[in-house]
């Protein structure tokens, strides 16, 4: 099993049955995995603002994290004003967003970006999973911070 399927069947296994999707060439194992899974729903957005705009408005109305795809550091940054939204709202979301290989970093690549400060900027939770073999249990990780951050006791 891949990083890929493995991530998938973690999200499942954890409740996420739902993925709102815009990705890219970098995330075509994942895409690859959503389309074997009879039970992840995945939905395909134009646009990363759109897709966050749903994940957002899936939790508040069904009260529980989908994830999104998000296309490397970029997609991330055109979907971070309903993000902010959704952290503002203590919105559950997984955000996972594909990477370039990090063979191609030092060639500053056109999509290169600081993903994880882009993310931070919005989260109160990030990883970034370094090898495939750790995909599966960072994935369980993130919806569970996604449950749980940031104190939703708080009014």
């Amino acid at each position: 099993m891949n990083g890929a399927r493995s991530l998938v069947e973690t999200l499942l296994a954890s409740g996420v049955d739902t993925c709102f999707a815009n990705p890219g060439t970098s995330e075509m194992h994942f895409v690859a995995a959503l389309d074997e899974s009879t039970r992840m729903r995945c939905v395909l957005g134009l646009q990363e603002n759109v897709v966050t705009g749903m994940a957002d408005g899936y939790w508040r109305i069904a009260g529980k994290p989908a994830c999104t795809l998000l296309h490397c550091g970029p997609g991330l940054a055109n979907g971070l004003a309903n993000l902010h939204n959704a952290r503002r709202a203590r919105s559950g979301i997984v955000n996972i967003v594909g990477d370039q290989a990090t063979y191609h970093r030092p060639y500053d690549a056109p999509l290169t970006a600081d993903t994880d400060a882009l993310a931070r900027s919005v989260s109160a939770w990030v990883r970034t999973s370094a090898h495939a073999a750790d995909v599966g249990r960072d994935g369980a990780a993130a919806v569970q911070a996604a449950r749980s951050f940031p104190d939703r006791s708080r009014p």
